[in-house]
């Protein structure tokens, strides 16, 4: 994979660390451009959650674009780490918030606030993306009037939701990357 970096934004062109390791699968600019294209001018002033963040590069692309706040959330240390040096290399620490905890802990949770995006990426063939979104449905607080909840998977893993308040309503494939958008019925 190429480097990693911030597309567009007040932190355009800056460098990304990756996770060290094996365990994240970063997102190509390819798709990160394609969905921030999708997400248009929206994004500003938005808030942001960024589940299973592994490097933050999501998340620091909303922040660059202009959302008022990023959370982000993980639960290995090497990934915290990385996206707290994100932040920093690309001085957006200001409106952010990372927590080192398991995503799923996270959503049971009471709701700080709702947020307008939900960025759900978990590790591949696990369905955690699946029980994400059914945490997400089970807590109607996580999530604004108007959110999107959008889904990284491999397009493999794609199966029938059967969710209650969420509904698919775009689905784009690149290669090997499926993103899933999700809004409230």
């Amino acid at each position: 994979m190429t480097g990693l970096r911030v597309i567009a934004g007040t932190a355009r062109g800056r460098r990304l660390r990756a996770v060290p390791g094996e365990g994240t699968r970063p997102i190509g600019d390819r798709v990160k451009v394609a969905l921030f294209d999708i997400l248009g001018a929206d994004i500003e002033g938005s808030r942001f959650l960024d589940l299973f963040a592994g490097t933050g590069g999501v998340g620091i692309e909303a922040l660059s674009r202009g959302a008022s706040s990023a959370t982000f959330i993980d639960k290995a240390s090497a990934a915290v780490q990385t996206v707290r040096e994100n932040l920093s290399a690309t001085g957006l620490g200001d409106r952010a918030t990372v927590l080192q905890q398991d995503s799923f802990a996270y959503l049971e949770k009471n709701p700080p606030a709702a947020f307008d995006y939900v960025f759900v990426a978990p590790p591949q063939y696990h369905g955690l993306w699946l029980k994400a979104l059914r945490a997400l449905e089970a807590q109607p607080g996580w999530t604004s009037e108007d959110a999107w909840a959008i889904v990284q998977i491999d397009p493999h893993e794609d199966v029938a939701e059967g969710l209650s308040r969420l509904d698919r309503f775009d689905e784009r494939s690149y290669g090997q990357t499926r993103l899933v958008f999700y809004r409230a019925r």
